[in-house]
Protein backbone atom coordinates (compact mmCIF):
# COMPACT_ATOMS: atom_id res chain seq x y z
CA UNK A 1 0.00 0.00 0.00
CA UNK A 2 2.70 2.57 1.06
CA UNK A 3 4.93 1.69 -2.23
CA UNK A 4 1.49 2.18 -4.07
CA UNK A 5 0.78 5.61 -2.75
CA UNK A 6 4.62 6.70 -3.08
CA UNK A 7 4.30 5.42 -6.83
CA UNK A 8 1.45 8.29 -7.43
CA UNK A 9 2.38 10.55 -5.19
CA UNK A 10 6.52 10.38 -5.76
CA UNK A 11 7.38 13.69 -3.55
CA UNK A 12 6.26 11.58 -0.46
CA UNK A 13 9.75 9.88 -0.66
CA UNK A 14 11.82 13.03 -0.44
CA UNK A 15 9.17 15.57 1.49
CA UNK A 16 10.98 13.29 4.63
CA UNK A 17 14.43 13.89 3.99
CA UNK A 18 13.97 17.82 4.22
CA UNK A 19 15.34 19.32 7.17
CA UNK A 20 16.97 22.52 8.22
CA UNK A 21 20.34 21.95 6.48
CA UNK A 22 18.10 21.03 3.31
CA UNK A 23 16.16 23.78 2.96
CA UNK A 24 18.86 26.34 4.01
CA UNK A 25 20.55 24.85 0.86
CA UNK A 26 17.17 24.88 -1.41
CA UNK A 27 16.65 28.32 -0.97
CA UNK A 28 20.34 29.09 -1.92
CA UNK A 29 19.55 27.02 -4.80
CA UNK A 30 16.52 28.57 -5.73
CA UNK A 31 17.11 32.13 -5.72
CA UNK A 32 19.93 31.39 -8.33
CA UNK A 33 17.75 29.33 -10.31
CA UNK A 34 15.22 32.45 -10.26
CA UNK A 35 18.08 35.04 -11.27
CA UNK A 36 18.85 32.84 -14.15
CA UNK A 37 15.67 32.05 -15.63
CA UNK A 38 14.23 35.80 -15.61
CA UNK A 39 16.51 36.51 -18.82
CA UNK A 40 16.08 32.83 -20.10
CA UNK A 41 12.30 33.03 -19.74
CA UNK A 42 11.68 35.98 -21.83
CA UNK A 43 14.05 35.03 -24.14
CA UNK A 44 12.83 31.93 -25.09
CA UNK A 45 8.98 32.63 -24.79
CA UNK A 46 10.36 35.89 -27.59
CA UNK A 47 11.67 32.54 -29.55
CA UNK A 48 8.05 30.55 -29.48
CA UNK A 49 6.63 34.01 -30.82
CA UNK A 50 4.71 34.23 -27.63
CA UNK A 51 4.20 37.46 -25.43
CA UNK A 52 7.52 37.84 -23.54
CA UNK A 53 5.19 36.84 -19.96
CA UNK A 54 3.99 33.56 -20.89
CA UNK A 55 7.79 32.41 -20.73
CA UNK A 56 8.21 33.67 -17.35
CA UNK A 57 4.85 32.21 -16.25
CA UNK A 58 5.76 28.74 -17.73
CA UNK A 59 9.11 29.34 -15.77
CA UNK A 60 6.71 29.88 -12.28
CA UNK A 61 4.05 26.86 -13.11
CA UNK A 62 6.25 24.14 -14.77
CA UNK A 63 8.70 23.43 -12.79
CA UNK A 64 6.88 23.29 -9.39
CA UNK A 65 4.56 20.43 -11.05
CA UNK A 66 7.89 18.68 -12.51
CA UNK A 67 9.74 18.45 -9.64
CA UNK A 68 6.50 17.14 -7.51
CA UNK A 69 5.65 14.30 -9.69
CA UNK A 70 8.97 13.34 -11.33
CA UNK A 71 12.05 11.40 -10.29
CA UNK A 72 15.24 13.24 -10.20
CA UNK A 73 16.24 15.88 -7.33
CA UNK A 74 17.96 18.42 -9.63
CA UNK A 75 16.29 18.27 -13.07
CA UNK A 76 14.46 21.74 -13.67
CA UNK A 77 11.77 22.19 -15.86
CA UNK A 78 10.54 25.35 -17.61
CA UNK A 79 10.62 26.91 -21.34
CA UNK A 80 13.63 25.52 -23.62
CA UNK A 81 15.26 26.78 -26.29
CA UNK A 82 14.50 23.64 -28.77
CA UNK A 83 10.90 23.15 -27.64
CA UNK A 84 10.47 27.25 -28.19
CA UNK A 85 11.49 26.98 -31.44
CA UNK A 86 9.64 23.88 -32.49
CA UNK A 87 6.72 25.79 -30.93
CA UNK A 88 6.62 28.89 -33.18
CA UNK A 89 7.54 26.91 -36.57
CA UNK A 90 4.51 24.43 -35.85
CA UNK A 91 2.02 27.33 -34.75
CA UNK A 92 3.36 29.91 -36.71
CA UNK A 93 2.31 28.23 -40.28
CA UNK A 94 -1.31 28.10 -39.41
CA UNK A 95 -1.94 31.89 -37.25
CA UNK A 96 0.14 35.51 -37.04
CA UNK A 97 2.85 34.92 -34.33
CA UNK A 98 1.45 36.55 -30.78
CA UNK A 99 -2.06 37.14 -31.78
CA UNK A 100 -4.56 35.77 -29.32
CA UNK A 101 -5.00 32.55 -31.82
CA UNK A 102 -1.35 31.66 -31.44
CA UNK A 103 -1.43 31.69 -27.87
CA UNK A 104 -5.07 29.88 -27.48
CA UNK A 105 -3.13 27.46 -30.67
CA UNK A 106 0.22 27.37 -28.41
CA UNK A 107 -1.81 26.23 -24.83
CA UNK A 108 -3.27 23.68 -26.79
CA UNK A 109 -0.24 22.40 -28.19
CA UNK A 110 0.95 22.05 -24.90
CA UNK A 111 -1.91 20.32 -23.41
CA UNK A 112 -1.78 17.58 -26.14
CA UNK A 113 1.97 17.03 -25.80
CA UNK A 114 1.54 16.84 -21.94
CA UNK A 115 -1.36 13.78 -22.71
CA UNK A 116 1.28 12.66 -24.87
CA UNK A 117 3.75 12.02 -21.72
CA UNK A 118 1.38 11.23 -19.42
CA UNK A 119 0.48 8.22 -21.43
CA UNK A 120 3.63 7.30 -22.10
CA UNK A 121 4.26 7.54 -18.48
CA UNK A 122 1.45 4.89 -17.44
CA UNK A 123 2.62 2.66 -20.40
CA UNK A 124 5.79 2.56 -19.06
CA UNK A 125 7.28 3.72 -22.07
CA UNK A 126 10.64 4.99 -20.21
CA UNK A 127 12.97 2.91 -21.47
CA UNK A 128 12.47 3.41 -25.17
CA UNK A 129 14.57 6.95 -24.68
CA UNK A 130 17.43 4.77 -24.89
CA UNK A 131 17.06 4.00 -28.19
CA UNK A 132 17.16 7.43 -29.52
CA UNK A 133 20.69 8.64 -29.87
CA UNK A 134 22.07 11.67 -28.05
CA UNK A 135 23.62 12.16 -31.37
CA UNK A 136 20.40 13.26 -32.71
CA UNK A 137 19.53 15.90 -30.02
CA UNK A 138 23.21 17.21 -31.04
CA UNK A 139 22.16 17.64 -34.56
CA UNK A 140 18.55 18.95 -33.90
CA UNK A 141 19.74 21.47 -31.03
CA UNK A 142 22.91 22.85 -33.70
CA UNK A 143 20.57 23.22 -36.71
CA UNK A 144 17.55 24.72 -34.00
CA UNK A 145 20.99 27.04 -32.86
CA UNK A 146 21.23 28.35 -36.35
CA UNK A 147 17.98 29.27 -37.11
CA UNK A 148 17.47 30.46 -33.66
CA UNK A 149 20.17 32.91 -34.44
CA UNK A 150 18.86 33.45 -38.18
CA UNK A 151 15.90 34.49 -36.55
CA UNK A 152 17.06 37.45 -34.52
CA UNK A 153 18.92 38.97 -37.47
CA UNK A 154 16.21 41.74 -38.25
CA UNK A 155 16.09 42.65 -34.98
CA UNK A 156 20.21 43.30 -34.61
CA UNK A 157 20.17 44.72 -38.10
CA UNK A 158 17.12 46.57 -38.55
CA UNK A 159 16.53 44.89 -41.88
CA UNK A 160 13.05 44.41 -42.63
CA UNK A 161 12.36 40.66 -43.20
CA UNK A 162 8.83 38.99 -43.68
CA UNK A 163 7.07 36.80 -41.64
CA UNK A 164 7.27 32.82 -42.14
CA UNK A 165 10.17 33.11 -44.54
CA UNK A 166 12.46 30.11 -44.72
CA UNK A 167 16.12 29.70 -43.97
CA UNK A 168 17.18 30.37 -47.31
CA UNK A 169 14.90 33.08 -47.80
CA UNK A 170 16.17 35.15 -45.11
CA UNK A 171 19.22 35.07 -46.02
CA UNK A 172 18.16 36.42 -49.15
CA UNK A 173 16.20 39.03 -47.66
CA UNK A 174 19.16 40.01 -45.58
CA UNK A 175 21.78 40.33 -48.66
CA UNK A 176 18.70 42.70 -50.72
CA UNK A 177 17.81 44.75 -47.88
CA UNK A 178 21.62 45.79 -46.99
CA UNK A 179 21.19 49.43 -47.65
CA UNK A 180 18.68 49.58 -44.30
CA UNK A 181 20.96 48.17 -42.12
CA UNK A 182 21.36 49.94 -38.84
CA UNK A 183 24.71 49.96 -37.17
CA UNK A 184 23.66 50.94 -33.64
CA UNK A 185 21.20 48.40 -33.77
CA UNK A 186 24.43 45.47 -33.87
CA UNK A 187 26.64 47.33 -31.35
CA UNK A 188 23.35 47.34 -28.99
CA UNK A 189 23.49 43.35 -29.61
CA UNK A 190 27.41 43.15 -29.75
CA UNK A 191 27.44 45.06 -26.15
CA UNK A 192 24.60 42.89 -24.51
CA UNK A 193 26.35 39.62 -25.94
CA UNK A 194 29.94 40.74 -24.94
CA UNK A 195 29.02 41.54 -21.66
CA UNK A 196 27.58 38.50 -20.71
CA UNK A 197 30.60 36.99 -21.71
CA UNK A 198 32.52 39.15 -19.91
CA UNK A 199 30.87 38.34 -16.20
CA UNK A 200 30.24 34.86 -17.43
CA UNK A 201 34.36 34.19 -17.77
CA UNK A 202 35.31 36.62 -14.87
CA UNK A 203 32.64 36.09 -12.25
CA UNK A 204 31.09 32.73 -13.18
CA UNK A 205 28.55 33.00 -10.31
CA UNK A 206 27.07 36.73 -11.64
CA UNK A 207 24.00 36.58 -13.31
CA UNK A 208 25.79 37.26 -16.95
CA UNK A 209 22.58 37.53 -19.20
CA UNK A 210 20.75 39.55 -17.07
CA UNK A 211 23.74 42.32 -16.62
CA UNK A 212 24.13 42.11 -20.13
CA UNK A 213 20.93 43.24 -20.90
CA UNK A 214 20.83 45.87 -18.41
CA UNK A 215 24.20 47.25 -20.10
CA UNK A 216 22.37 47.07 -23.41
CA UNK A 217 18.95 48.30 -21.96
CA UNK A 218 21.41 51.63 -20.68
CA UNK A 219 23.81 51.95 -24.08
CA UNK A 220 19.95 52.11 -25.77
CA UNK A 221 18.65 54.50 -22.97
CA UNK A 222 21.60 56.83 -23.70
CA UNK A 223 22.20 57.08 -27.52
CA UNK A 224 19.53 59.31 -28.25
CA UNK A 225 21.27 61.36 -25.60
CA UNK A 226 24.20 61.86 -27.83
CA UNK A 227 22.73 62.74 -30.97
CA UNK A 228 22.54 59.39 -32.25
CA UNK A 229 19.48 58.68 -34.18
CA UNK A 230 18.41 55.33 -34.92
CA UNK A 231 14.88 53.70 -34.16
CA UNK A 232 15.13 51.32 -30.87
CA UNK A 233 12.15 49.24 -30.69
CA UNK A 234 11.26 47.87 -27.04
CA UNK A 235 10.12 44.74 -25.84
CA UNK A 236 7.39 46.56 -23.67
CA UNK A 237 6.19 46.56 -20.24
CA UNK A 238 5.53 42.71 -18.82
CA UNK A 239 2.46 42.40 -16.91
CA UNK A 240 3.09 42.83 -13.12
CA UNK A 241 0.96 39.69 -11.96
CA UNK A 242 0.76 35.98 -11.53
CA UNK A 243 -0.31 33.54 -14.33
CA UNK A 244 -3.81 33.97 -15.05
CA UNK A 245 -5.85 31.05 -15.84
CA UNK A 246 -6.59 29.92 -19.44
CA UNK A 247 -7.85 27.49 -21.27
CA UNK A 248 -7.04 25.46 -24.34
CA UNK A 249 -9.07 24.97 -27.43
CA UNK A 250 -10.15 21.99 -27.46
CA UNK A 251 -12.03 22.16 -30.91
CA UNK A 252 -11.69 19.34 -33.14
CA UNK A 253 -10.18 20.90 -35.76
CA UNK A 254 -7.76 22.61 -33.58
CA UNK A 255 -7.05 19.56 -32.43
CA UNK A 256 -6.92 17.39 -35.49
CA UNK A 257 -4.22 20.17 -36.96
CA UNK A 258 -1.82 19.95 -33.66
CA UNK A 259 -1.98 16.31 -32.70
CA UNK A 260 0.71 15.00 -35.03
CA UNK A 261 2.83 18.85 -34.17
CA UNK A 262 2.19 17.43 -30.29
CA UNK A 263 3.88 14.28 -30.59
CA UNK A 264 6.86 15.50 -31.80
CA UNK A 265 6.94 18.16 -29.15
CA UNK A 266 5.96 15.05 -26.49
CA UNK A 267 9.42 13.26 -27.70
CA UNK A 268 11.71 16.34 -27.77
CA UNK A 269 10.79 17.07 -23.88
CA UNK A 270 11.11 13.74 -23.01
CA UNK A 271 14.52 13.22 -24.62
CA UNK A 272 15.47 16.26 -23.24
CA UNK A 273 14.13 16.10 -19.78
CA UNK A 274 15.85 11.99 -19.27
CA UNK A 275 18.78 12.70 -20.95
CA UNK A 276 19.57 15.91 -18.87
CA UNK A 277 18.22 14.09 -15.09
CA UNK A 278 20.20 11.37 -16.35
CA UNK A 279 23.34 13.56 -17.12
CA UNK A 280 23.01 15.07 -13.62
CA UNK A 281 22.17 11.57 -11.39
CA UNK A 282 25.98 10.87 -12.64
CA UNK A 283 27.29 13.58 -10.42
CA UNK A 284 25.21 13.15 -7.69
CA UNK A 285 24.86 9.06 -7.69
CA UNK A 286 20.48 9.26 -7.64
CA UNK A 287 19.12 6.72 -9.95
CA UNK A 288 16.17 7.97 -12.39
CA UNK A 289 13.42 6.05 -12.82
CA UNK A 290 12.45 7.33 -17.02
CA UNK A 291 8.84 6.34 -16.60
CA UNK A 292 8.29 8.57 -13.55
CA UNK A 293 10.04 11.57 -15.30
CA UNK A 294 7.65 11.26 -18.44
CA UNK A 295 4.70 11.13 -15.81
CA UNK A 296 5.93 14.71 -14.01
CA UNK A 297 7.03 16.05 -17.64
CA UNK A 298 3.18 15.30 -18.85
CA UNK A 299 1.68 16.49 -15.60
CA UNK A 300 3.74 19.52 -15.70
CA UNK A 301 2.66 20.52 -19.32
CA UNK A 302 -1.07 19.45 -18.92
CA UNK A 303 -1.71 21.63 -15.71
CA UNK A 304 0.53 24.49 -16.94
CA UNK A 305 -1.65 24.86 -20.42
CA UNK A 306 -4.49 26.12 -17.80
CA UNK A 307 -2.01 28.43 -16.29
CA UNK A 308 -0.90 30.37 -19.30
CA UNK A 309 2.08 28.27 -20.10
CA UNK A 310 3.84 26.88 -23.09
CA UNK A 311 5.24 23.46 -23.93
CA UNK A 312 8.32 22.85 -20.94
CA UNK A 313 11.21 20.44 -20.50
CA UNK A 314 14.50 19.95 -18.37
CA UNK A 315 16.85 23.09 -18.58
CA UNK A 316 20.33 21.17 -18.88
CA UNK A 317 21.82 24.85 -17.82
CA UNK A 318 19.43 25.67 -15.23
CA UNK A 319 19.24 21.59 -13.82
CA UNK A 320 23.15 22.10 -13.60
CA UNK A 321 23.44 25.36 -12.26
CA UNK A 322 20.58 23.82 -9.24
CA UNK A 323 23.09 21.13 -8.80
CA UNK A 324 26.09 23.34 -8.54
CA UNK A 325 24.42 25.97 -6.55
CA UNK A 326 24.18 22.75 -3.68
CA UNK A 327 20.35 21.51 -4.39
CA UNK A 328 19.18 18.67 -2.31
CA UNK A 329 15.53 17.88 -2.60
CA UNK A 330 13.33 19.23 -5.79
CA UNK A 331 12.09 21.43 -3.25
CA UNK A 332 14.84 24.03 -4.92
CA UNK A 333 13.14 23.62 -8.04
CA UNK A 334 9.73 24.54 -5.84
CA UNK A 335 11.51 27.83 -4.38
CA UNK A 336 12.71 28.97 -7.63
CA UNK A 337 9.54 29.14 -9.62
CA UNK A 338 8.74 31.40 -6.16
CA UNK A 339 11.33 33.39 -5.81
CA UNK A 340 10.01 34.42 -9.85
CA UNK A 341 7.51 35.33 -9.14
CA UNK A 342 8.24 37.99 -7.01
CA UNK A 343 10.73 39.37 -8.58
CA UNK A 344 8.39 39.53 -11.72
CA UNK A 345 6.13 41.32 -9.19
CA UNK A 346 8.82 43.84 -8.83
CA UNK A 347 10.29 44.53 -11.77
CA UNK A 348 7.84 43.91 -14.35
CA UNK A 349 7.83 47.25 -15.07
CA UNK A 350 11.18 47.72 -16.10
CA UNK A 351 11.05 45.42 -19.07
CA UNK A 352 9.35 48.72 -21.27
CA UNK A 353 12.71 49.76 -21.33
CA UNK A 354 14.12 47.10 -22.79
CA UNK A 355 15.47 46.94 -26.60
CA UNK A 356 14.69 44.27 -28.75
CA UNK A 357 17.69 44.28 -30.44
CA UNK A 358 19.57 43.87 -26.35
CA UNK A 359 17.10 40.58 -26.29
CA UNK A 360 18.42 39.65 -29.66
CA UNK A 361 21.71 39.80 -28.40
CA UNK A 362 21.10 37.69 -25.35
CA UNK A 363 19.65 35.56 -27.63
CA UNK A 364 22.45 34.92 -29.92
CA UNK A 365 24.51 33.92 -27.13
CA UNK A 366 21.96 31.01 -25.94
CA UNK A 367 22.16 29.70 -29.61
CA UNK A 368 25.47 29.59 -29.11
CA UNK A 369 25.80 27.78 -26.26
CA UNK A 370 23.06 25.21 -27.80
CA UNK A 371 26.26 23.88 -30.25
CA UNK A 372 28.00 21.15 -27.92
CA UNK A 373 31.35 21.42 -30.35
CA UNK A 374 33.13 19.09 -28.01
CA UNK A 375 30.72 16.25 -28.79
CA UNK A 376 30.14 17.01 -32.29
CA UNK A 377 34.37 17.20 -33.29
CA UNK A 378 34.32 13.63 -30.85
CA UNK A 379 31.33 11.67 -33.26
CA UNK A 380 33.19 13.07 -36.26
CA UNK A 381 36.24 11.50 -35.28
CA UNK A 382 35.18 8.41 -33.33
CA UNK A 383 32.27 7.21 -35.36
CA UNK A 384 30.84 7.31 -39.22
CA UNK A 385 27.34 5.99 -38.80
CA UNK A 386 26.97 9.14 -36.05
CA UNK A 387 28.01 11.34 -38.03
CA UNK A 388 25.55 10.63 -41.05
CA UNK A 389 22.82 11.30 -38.24
CA UNK A 390 24.03 14.28 -36.96
CA UNK A 391 24.56 16.04 -40.35
CA UNK A 392 21.19 14.27 -41.48
CA UNK A 393 19.58 15.99 -38.26
CA UNK A 394 21.40 19.18 -38.37
CA UNK A 395 20.02 19.46 -42.16
CA UNK A 396 16.91 17.96 -41.97
CA UNK A 397 16.30 21.17 -39.29
CA UNK A 398 17.63 23.51 -41.22
CA UNK A 399 15.89 23.02 -44.51
CA UNK A 400 12.66 20.61 -43.66
CA UNK A 401 9.73 21.09 -41.32
CA UNK A 402 11.18 20.92 -37.72
CA UNK A 403 8.74 17.71 -36.18
CA UNK A 404 10.05 16.04 -39.58
CA UNK A 405 13.38 16.22 -38.74
CA UNK A 406 12.94 14.99 -35.04
CA UNK A 407 11.50 12.12 -36.19
CA UNK A 408 13.89 11.17 -39.16
CA UNK A 409 16.76 11.58 -36.02
CA UNK A 410 14.57 9.43 -34.26
CA UNK A 411 14.13 7.31 -36.73
CA UNK A 412 17.54 6.98 -38.28
CA UNK A 413 19.14 6.18 -34.81
CA UNK A 414 16.63 3.34 -34.63
CA UNK A 415 18.39 1.55 -37.82
CA UNK A 416 21.66 2.50 -36.34
CA UNK A 417 20.36 0.41 -33.32
CA UNK A 418 18.53 -2.68 -35.70
CA UNK A 419 21.98 -2.40 -37.44
CA UNK A 420 24.19 -2.69 -34.55
CA UNK A 421 22.18 -5.77 -33.39
CA UNK A 422 21.65 -7.25 -36.56
CA UNK A 423 25.13 -8.01 -36.78
CA UNK A 424 26.41 -9.89 -33.93
CA UNK A 425 29.92 -10.76 -33.04
CA UNK A 426 30.41 -14.36 -33.72
CA UNK A 427 33.59 -15.64 -32.80
CA UNK A 428 35.45 -18.93 -33.49
CA UNK A 429 36.57 -20.78 -30.38
CA UNK A 430 38.96 -23.43 -29.35
CA UNK A 431 41.22 -25.12 -26.49
CA UNK A 432 44.70 -23.92 -25.97
CA UNK A 433 46.63 -26.83 -25.08
CA UNK A 434 49.51 -24.87 -24.03
CA UNK A 435 48.35 -22.43 -21.59
CA UNK A 436 50.48 -22.47 -18.73
CA UNK A 437 47.29 -22.24 -15.74
CA UNK A 438 46.50 -25.50 -17.21
CA UNK A 439 43.06 -24.53 -17.62
CA UNK A 440 41.53 -25.51 -20.33
CA UNK A 441 39.24 -22.01 -21.08
CA UNK A 442 37.89 -21.53 -24.80
CA UNK A 443 39.86 -18.83 -26.41
CA UNK A 444 38.69 -16.90 -29.38
CA UNK A 445 40.74 -17.70 -32.10
CA UNK A 446 41.20 -14.52 -33.82
CA UNK A 447 42.92 -13.36 -30.53
CA UNK A 448 45.82 -16.30 -30.53
CA UNK A 449 46.04 -19.19 -33.40
CA UNK A 450 45.03 -22.85 -32.09
CA UNK A 451 44.40 -25.92 -33.35
CA UNK A 452 40.43 -27.05 -34.26
CA UNK A 453 38.60 -29.81 -34.07
CA UNK A 454 37.69 -30.62 -37.81
CA UNK A 455 34.41 -32.30 -37.04
CA UNK A 456 32.97 -29.74 -34.35
CA UNK A 457 33.22 -26.45 -34.61
CA UNK A 458 32.73 -24.19 -31.40
CA UNK A 459 31.24 -20.61 -31.83
CA UNK A 460 29.98 -17.78 -29.54
CA UNK A 461 27.06 -15.53 -30.05
CA UNK A 462 27.81 -12.32 -28.14
CA UNK A 463 24.27 -10.99 -29.07
CA UNK A 464 20.27 -11.88 -28.82
CA UNK A 465 18.73 -13.85 -31.86
CA UNK A 466 15.79 -12.14 -33.05
CA UNK A 467 14.13 -11.98 -35.87
CA UNK A 468 16.69 -8.94 -37.00
CA UNK A 469 19.64 -10.84 -36.43
CA UNK A 470 18.71 -14.37 -37.17
CA UNK A 471 19.67 -13.95 -40.88
CA UNK A 472 23.30 -12.94 -40.03
CA UNK A 473 23.52 -15.98 -37.32
CA UNK A 474 21.63 -18.28 -40.22
CA UNK A 475 24.91 -17.81 -42.84
CA UNK A 476 27.49 -18.17 -40.09
CA UNK A 477 25.88 -21.58 -39.54
CA UNK A 478 25.46 -22.28 -43.04
CA UNK A 479 29.26 -20.81 -43.66
CA UNK A 480 30.36 -23.40 -41.30
CA UNK A 481 28.22 -26.11 -42.33
CA UNK A 482 28.33 -26.21 -46.38
CA UNK A 483 31.91 -24.01 -46.49
CA UNK A 484 33.63 -26.28 -43.94
CA UNK A 485 32.15 -29.37 -44.35
CA UNK A 486 31.37 -29.32 -39.89
CA UNK A 487 28.00 -30.24 -39.05
CA UNK A 488 28.29 -30.44 -35.34
CA UNK A 489 27.96 -26.84 -34.38
CA UNK A 490 28.35 -25.99 -30.30
CA UNK A 491 26.79 -22.47 -29.11
CA UNK A 492 28.18 -20.59 -26.33
CA UNK A 493 24.84 -18.87 -25.05
CA UNK A 494 26.44 -17.03 -22.01
CA UNK A 495 26.01 -13.92 -24.48
CA UNK A 496 22.40 -13.88 -25.01
CA UNK A 497 19.98 -12.69 -23.20
CA UNK A 498 16.91 -13.62 -25.37
CA UNK A 499 15.30 -15.33 -28.24
CA UNK A 500 12.47 -14.52 -29.98
CA UNK A 501 9.76 -16.97 -31.85
CA UNK A 502 11.41 -16.19 -35.19
CA UNK A 503 14.86 -16.93 -33.69
CA UNK A 504 13.72 -20.53 -32.48
CA UNK A 505 12.20 -21.33 -35.51
CA UNK A 506 15.02 -20.81 -37.57
CA UNK A 507 17.89 -22.28 -35.45
CA UNK A 508 15.05 -25.29 -34.94
CA UNK A 509 15.32 -25.45 -38.96
CA UNK A 510 19.22 -24.95 -38.91
CA UNK A 511 19.60 -27.82 -36.39
CA UNK A 512 17.11 -30.71 -38.71
CA UNK A 513 19.12 -29.10 -41.92
CA UNK A 514 22.68 -30.45 -39.66
CA UNK A 515 20.39 -33.36 -38.25
CA UNK A 516 20.10 -35.02 -41.71
CA UNK A 517 23.98 -34.91 -42.19
CA UNK A 518 24.48 -36.48 -38.66
CA UNK A 519 25.17 -33.41 -36.74
CA UNK A 520 23.09 -31.15 -34.54
CA UNK A 521 23.11 -27.31 -33.22
CA UNK A 522 24.16 -27.43 -29.16
CA UNK A 523 23.64 -25.17 -26.70
CA UNK A 524 25.96 -24.45 -23.41
CA UNK A 525 25.76 -21.74 -20.80
CA UNK A 526 22.45 -20.96 -21.38
CA UNK A 527 20.71 -18.35 -18.41
CA UNK A 528 18.48 -19.52 -16.40
CA UNK A 529 15.67 -17.18 -17.87
CA UNK A 530 16.05 -17.74 -21.24
CA UNK A 531 16.20 -21.48 -21.12
CA UNK A 532 12.98 -21.14 -19.07
CA UNK A 533 11.49 -19.31 -21.87
CA UNK A 534 13.06 -21.74 -24.71
CA UNK A 535 11.20 -24.29 -22.50
CA UNK A 536 7.89 -22.98 -22.69
CA UNK A 537 8.29 -22.35 -25.95
CA UNK A 538 8.86 -26.19 -26.73
CA UNK A 539 11.87 -24.84 -28.08
CA UNK A 540 14.19 -27.58 -25.62
CA UNK A 541 11.76 -30.37 -26.61
CA UNK A 542 12.06 -29.59 -30.71
CA UNK A 543 16.01 -29.66 -30.31
CA UNK A 544 16.19 -32.36 -27.90
CA UNK A 545 17.05 -31.86 -24.26
CA UNK A 546 20.31 -34.15 -24.41
CA UNK A 547 21.25 -31.18 -26.62
CA UNK A 548 21.94 -28.24 -23.94
CA UNK A 549 24.65 -28.38 -21.44
CA UNK A 550 25.17 -26.49 -18.15
CA UNK A 551 29.00 -27.08 -18.56
CA UNK A 552 31.56 -26.84 -21.08
CA UNK A 553 33.38 -30.57 -19.99
CA UNK A 554 30.43 -32.21 -19.64
CA UNK A 555 29.09 -30.77 -23.36
CA UNK A 556 32.32 -31.79 -25.32
CA UNK A 557 32.48 -35.31 -23.50
CA UNK A 558 28.86 -35.43 -25.15
CA UNK A 559 29.73 -34.42 -28.46
CA UNK A 560 32.95 -36.32 -28.57
CA UNK A 561 30.77 -39.79 -28.74
CA UNK A 562 28.70 -38.55 -31.25
CA UNK A 563 31.35 -37.83 -33.91
CA UNK A 564 32.82 -40.03 -36.73
CA UNK A 565 36.06 -41.66 -34.91
CA UNK A 566 37.14 -43.27 -38.32
CA UNK A 567 38.38 -38.80 -38.37
CA UNK A 568 39.35 -38.87 -34.92
CA UNK A 569 42.08 -41.50 -35.06
CA UNK A 570 43.51 -39.59 -38.18
CA UNK A 571 42.86 -36.32 -36.84
CA UNK A 572 46.58 -34.23 -36.03
CA UNK A 573 44.61 -31.97 -33.79
CA UNK A 574 43.96 -33.66 -30.23
CA UNK A 575 42.23 -30.19 -28.70
CA UNK A 576 40.11 -32.23 -25.96
CA UNK A 577 40.84 -34.56 -23.51
CA UNK A 578 38.99 -37.23 -24.90
CA UNK A 579 40.95 -37.55 -27.89
CA UNK A 580 43.84 -39.02 -26.07
CA UNK A 581 41.97 -41.40 -24.75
Amino acid sequence: MKTRLISLLPFLAWFKTINKSTIKADIIAGFTGAVVVLPQGVAFATIAGLPPEYGLYTAMITPIIAALFGSSYHLISGPTTAISIVMFSTISRHVEPGSPEFVSMALTLTFLAGVYQFAFGLARFGTLVNFVSHTVIIGFTSGAAILIATSQLKHITGIHIPKGESFLHVWIDLYQGLSDFDIYLLIIALVTLFSAVLFKRFLPKSPNLLIGMILGSVLAFYLPKFGVSTNIALVGEIPAYLPPLSMPDFSFSTISILASEAFAIALLGLIEAVSISRAVATKSNQRINPNQEFVGQGMSNIFGSFFSSYAGSGSFTRSGINYESGAKTPLSAIFAALFLMVIVLLIAPLTAYLPITAMGGVILLVAYNLIDTKHIVKIFKYSKSESAILITTFLATLFLELEFAIYLGVLLSLVLFLAKTSTPRIPTLSIDNMNNEGSRSFINIAKKPLRQCPQLKIIRIDMSIYFGSINHIQKKIEKISDGQNIHHILIVASGINFIDLSGMETLISEHNRLKRKDGGLYFVGLKAPVYQFLAQAHFVKKIGRINFFDSKSIAIRTIYRRLDLDICTQCDAKIFNECSS
